[in-house]
């Protein structure tokens, strides 16, 4: 029997997920007790800094899936297999590159990280970013293979090998810090995982989907086309790069690895919270270039964009809802009270992101049918903003001052402006899109009500009382969700699943 692939990698990507969040509730309080704060801040410092590399990749992963479809409507496999020649080259040739730049990072540690930092942490941070170096030199010519999965639409595939790396890594690592081997021996077995996924891939490439490669008659008219269609991408990538990764830095510079690491805790979450988002809207790339490759409709886009974003909206308004009133003896009781200030970084970053996290399929529609520049230039002068901003609060309110100016370089580039975009140049309908999401206040209304309640009047800092009102909350707010504000569609996606289910029992219960 065949598989869908867009609803069982759906039902894995939040399956992955789930597991993800059980084993990091277990997994991270250990783990940033046995670092300490001061190294958990070390760590994530490095990754901010490392993770600026990726860049260098200059956004040609996203031209691929675009160009792909392209060929794959017209059924060119030798185009195909140009492209993948061509892309390979170019990885490789990148990923070189990358490490070239990392190790000159590596030779220059002092001059990167400042003068908070102590000799010891600039001795660990400069093994930290070596191995990270690699890691990412590793990375880049596998952007190739993923994405020709991705293109293929082979999502249960992707989604298990996800699912494996999320259940493998904890129980790898905790051994290794166990054994006192610290940050360097958790980054050590990432890097070895990481790879290993990266081989899994390729391998998967070549024998199940019969992936060719053609590396005659380099295409430099292609090349040039790419470029210029990449050029954008990259910019929105110095931009991501800049709002969720520089307040690290400019922490580390400011105030050193402890208030580096009140801000990661925070960026963790934050990160959990935008991959609930994604792994719904990222089942959908391979969809939107075959719409806009085949007949560019626009009514058809926008009902996409709104019923991705409904149920992209039912996920995250229990998140954002329930942060709000358990956020704070939440973290307390996880993360322990030395990082109690994490609560309001994290509410000034997950708060503003939502609205672009239930609309971020369009990013994809704006790639499909190019024309994302005017939203990088956008994202590019305010993210620029954000760090003139930042520089300044950051000093005087140190997280909560950095993550305030990422909040409201948000607001203004991703929520006024680009609603306006999606409107008037894209050819989407936002006001039926917005029409469709304010149906869901009045389901809205009782959760937030109780939940103001049990803010008032219940000692949540009690794990037992945390855990009761907590499952109160998530149940009344699914009872109003369903009556009161989901559609038959959404309904079903959740009804139809169930129904299946129980008839497959009954049919094994009769077997027997």
């Amino acid at each position: 029997m065949k598989i869908n692939q867009l609803k069982a990698g759906a039902a894995l990507s939040y399956i992955s997920m789930a597991l993800g969040y059980i084993i990091s509730i277990i997994y991270t309080p250990i783990m940033l007790r046995l670092l300490g704060q001061s190294e958990y801040g070390l760590y994530n410092l490095v990754v901010s800094v490392v993770s600026y590399l990726g860049l260098l990749n200059f956004g040609f992963g996203s031209a691929y899936i675009r160009y792909y479809s392209r060929y794959k409507v017209r059924n060119e496999r030798e185009n195909i297999a140009k492209i993948n020649g061509m892309f390979l080259i170019i990885f490789s040739i990148l990923g070189f590159i990358a490490v070239l730049a990392g190790m000159a990072l590596v030779f220059n540690t002092n001059l990167v990280f400042g003068s908070q930092l102590t000799t010891q942490e600039l001795s660990v941070a400069k093994i930290l970013m070596t191995i990270m170096v690699i890691n990412i030199g590793f990375s880049f010519p596998n952007v190739v293979f993923n994405s020709y999965i991705t293109a293929n639409e082979q999502f249960v595939f992707q989604k298990l090998l996800q699912m494996i790396k999320v259940i493998a890594n904890p129980f790898l690592v905790l051994p290794v810090l166990l054994l006192g081997y610290g940050s360097i021996g958790m980054v050590v077995i990432t890097t070895v995982l990481n790879i290993s996924i990266e081989i899994a891939n390729a391998i998967f490439c070549f024998r199940k989907l019969n992936m060719e490669f053609s590396f005659r008659q380099f295409d430099f008219s292609l090349m040039k086309e790419m470029t210029i269609f990449s050029s954008f991408v990259f910019m929105n990538m110095i931009i991501d790069q800049i709002n969720w990764n520089v307040d690290k830095f400019i922490l580390g510079r400011f105030h050193g690895t402890v208030f580096v690491a009140l801000y990661g805790l925070a960026a963790q979450l934050n990160t959990y919270y935008i991959s609930l988002s994604t792994a719904i809207s990222s089942l959908f790339i391979p969809r939107v270039n075959k719409i806009v490759a085949s007949f560019d409709d626009n009514h058809e886009l926008t009902l996409l964009f709104t019923r991705v974003g409904r149920v992209q909206f039912i996920v995250l308004s229990v998140i954002w809802t329930g942060l709000i009133f358990f956020g704070q003896p939440f973290i307390n009781m996880w993360a322990g009270p030395n990082y109690s200030e994490s609560y309001l970084i994290t509410l000034f970053l997950i708060l503003p992101v939502t609205i672009p996290l239930i609309q971020n399929i369009g990013i994809e529609i704006q790639r499909a049918k190019n024309t994302h520049q005017f939203r990088s230039w956008v994202y590019f002068f305010i993210a620029i903003a954000n760090v003139i901003i930042t520089i300044p609060l950051s000093k005087k309110y140190a997280g909560i001052g950095a993550a305030m100016g990422t909040a409201l370089s948000l607001i203004i580039g991703n929520i006024f402006i680009m609603n306006w975009y999606y409107h008037k140049k894209v050819g989407l309908d936002m006001i039926y899109f917005w029409k469709q999401i304010i149906s869901f206040v009045p389901s809205l209304i009782l959760p937030i009500l109780v939940g103001v309640l049990v803010h008032i009047y219940i000692d949540l800092y009690n794990i037992k009382l945390f855990l009761l009102y907590g499952f109160v909350y998530v149940l009344i707010f699914s009872v109003s969700m369903w009556f009161l504000g989901m559609n038959q569609y959404e309904k079903d996606l959740i009804r139809r699943p169930i129904i299946k289910l129980i008839k497959k029992l009954k049919i094994g219960e009769y077997k027997m």
